[in-house]
């Protein structure tokens, strides 16, 4: 049976993989839909946000309720008794999709999520690579036999997108439903 949950709190780590558009774009949503959110930066999450966006750290820990060190494995996300609804990581690169999957719990971001499993919480990897290699197929296949969904975020073109922040903003809306969102307005598909 899953532990208790807070309704509304929700985890999201950013790492070093291309779109840290997806981690700036879920905190602004979950904040704008009133969720209480606990952040986690990798290092390279800080470095690849300055350089696809602009940002440093401290303008990413602002969209959050809390942030963290991702060093600090003592954290309250890294217990099953700090009570979460989900946990996201937007973008999820490869390294830490594995580190997951092994269940490796070498930094926050890969603890928390190890925890949101083991509590039997939704967990959510927007997993950016492209090629995949059979390590990173193994390790998408390891994680959803846990219980996590692999979501690379991919445009949905049949909704004929006009712009870049339709096809983010997309995305974004299809996670903030599989994370539990009641203010999610992903597009249905209506027929041909």
């Amino acid at each position: 049976m899953a532990t208790s949950s807070v309704s509304g709190r929700v985890v999201v780590g950013i790492t070093g993989a291309t779109g840290a558009v997806y981690g700036q774009r879920l905190l602004q949503r979950l904040k704008a839909a009133g969720r209480e959110t606990h952040l986690v930066i990798s290092p390279a999450g800080v470095l690849n946000a300055h350089h696809e966006l602009g940002l440093d750290r401290k303008a990413l820990e602002a969209l959050a309720h809390t942030a963290y060190n991702p060093a600090d494995v003592g954290a309250a996300i890294a217990s099953g008794s700090f009570p979460v609804e989900s946990m996201v990581v937007a973008p999820c690169s490869m390294r830490t999709l594995a580190a997951i999957a092994h269940g490796l719990s070498d930094n926050l971001i890969s603890r928390a999520a190890d925890v949101t499993l083991k509590e039997r919480r939704r967990l959510v990897l927007l997993a950016r690579e492209t090629p995949y290699n059979l390590a990173h197929l193994r390790n998408m296949t390891a994680v959803t036999e846990m219980g996590g969904i692999v979501f690379p975020p991919l445009p949905a073109f049949y909704h004929r997108p006009a712009t870049l922040d339709e096809v983010i903003d997309d995305s974004v809306e299809r996670v903030l439903a599989l994370l539990g969102v009641h203010e999610a307005q992903p597009k249905p598909w209506a027929g041909l």
